[in-house]
């Protein structure tokens, strides 16, 4: 019964050494997947989630500053429309925008 004992303490010591060296190869088998990815994922040269939602928010603020500016240009529009022609003081012609420039001197 001695022996039996004695083999069963052998065995049994060694399987868990061969469970003791499995971890350790799993860690750094982790380790090392780890590195790879990190690795990988910097010479892609992703964006970092911080970058995203700051660069997504400012989107978001210029997307509703130009609605509003598109609504404005659309009320003036209107508001142009409706508005009788501008006429100037001579012959009932409208008047233009940009300045008319002198007649030169020669």
């Amino acid at each position: 019964m001695q022996i039996n004992n004695r083999w069963l303490d052998d065995l049994a010591r060694v399987a868990s050494g061969a469970l003791g060296v499995a971890a350790g190869v799993k860690g750094e088998v982790e380790a090392l997947l780890r590195q790879r990815f990190e690795r990988i994922l910097t010479d892609m040269d992703l964006v970092g989630r911080e970058e995203f939602e700051a660069v997504k928010a400012m989107a978001a603020k210029a997307r509703t500053e130009q609605e509003a500016l598109a609504e404005k240009v659309a009320r003036l529009e209107a508001a142009q429309a409706k508005a009788p022609a501008v006429t100037g003081a001579k012959g009932g012609r409208k008047t233009s925008a940009t300045p008319k420039t002198p007649p030169s001197r020669e």
